[in-house]
């Protein structure tokens, strides 16, 4: 990948098919710690990029050469891995040369980070403000519909522009309309178009950057970033994958805000712990913790038994938002 910024990225020459085509391999490394979702990024140049590397001879599998990748720029071990997507758009690389990234998403406890590069644990909504709704609806949101109706106006013609409003009413709801949490790709997508990330003027550099929103990453990081981060908040609903996030032992109470922390949105406390209760996720190891400023709170752990019981296993939260 050709970012200047970014030389360490590709001073290791990437695999090549006889066409030409480099194969690299991309990890989107997600932890939740003290109750905010963090995503693991390489410190290089100005803007971070996701651990990554090209897959090589000696790699047994994608997998493999994927952790071991992870494993030598950030001293992280990856548990919990699933491969995410495969993304080979002819621009993503400045070169110009067809360059495809297999991404994976993986879940870790989050671990201190060394490697041979800089590493670091990141606040993902650093990257997406607009997904955070934790705190109400984010304000940052009027600036982006405004942007967006003046990109529906300057479309070439009505028909486009009516294109343009609805895709904005899909990804971005006004008034009565619901916010889907897990749209997240289709959201930056659209800002992408709109020229409203830094990104943007990756492929129209005099394209003016109206409204600069959001941390931008390296080549298209970013994207690959808003991939996993829809996909995790779909599957957190179906399958168990949050508990790879969590400790052995753990409040109720700290689950709620990881999935909070997750969904970006806020949880009622009693809906939310019937819901798990009643679906059997969990069950209590018979000790509790000390809580600040109110009574101990009871320790539970993961119900692996679950997983035989029921086919689609997950924090089901339609009911416990608040």
């Amino acid at each position: 990948m050709g970012d200047p910024s970014s030389s360490s990225l590709t001073d290791r020459p990437a695999a090549t098919t006889p066409s030409g085509v480099s194969i690299d391999l991309s990890a989107v490394v997600l932890a939740v710690t003290a109750d905010e979702p963090r995503v693991l990024a390489l410190q290089w140049g100005e803007r971070p990029a996701l651990p990554s590397g090209p897959l090589e001879p000696a790699h047994r599998t994608l997998e493999a050469g994927l952790r071991s990748w992870v494993e030598r720029q950030t001293d992280q071990r990856l548990n919990y891995v699933e491969q995410l997507y495969t993304f080979g758009d002819l621009d993503r690389h400045d070169a110009g040369a067809r360059a495809l990234s297999v991404a994976y998403l993986a879940l870790v406890r989050e671990a201190r980070t060394a490697g041979e590069a800089e590493a670091a644990w990141l606040d993902w909504y650093g990257f997406f403000p607009w997904e955070d709704w934790r705190g109400g609806r984010p304000a940052l949101l009027d600036h982006i519909e405004a942007a967006l109706e003046a990109w529906a106006e300057a479309a070439p013609d009505a028909r486009s522009a009516d294109v343009r409003r609805m895709r904005r009413r899909l990804a971005f709801p006004d008034g009565g309309g619901t916010w889907n949490d897990e749209r997240v790709l289709e959201r930056y997508e659209l800002l992408y178009e709109a020229g409203l990330v830094a990104e943007s003027r990756t492929d129209e550099a005099d394209r003016p950057l109206t409204l600069a929103l959001g941390r931008p990453m390296s080549f298209d990081h970013r994207r690959i970033l808003a991939t996993a981060i829809g996909r995790l908040r779909g599957k957190i609903k179906y399958r168990p994958v949050v508990f790879e996030l969590m400790p052995p032992a753990f409040t109720l109470l700290q689950l709620q805000r990881a999935v909070e922390a997750l969904s970006g949105m806020l949880l009622h406390k009693q809906n939310f712990r019937r819901l798990v209760e009643t679906q059997g996720l969990v069950e209590e190891t018979g000790e509790t913790v000390s809580a600040t400023g109110g009574r101990p709170a009871r320790l539970v752990r993961f119900r692996r038994e679950v997983l035989v019981e029921r086919p689609a296993p997950g924090v089901r939260t339609q009911g416990a938002r608040r």
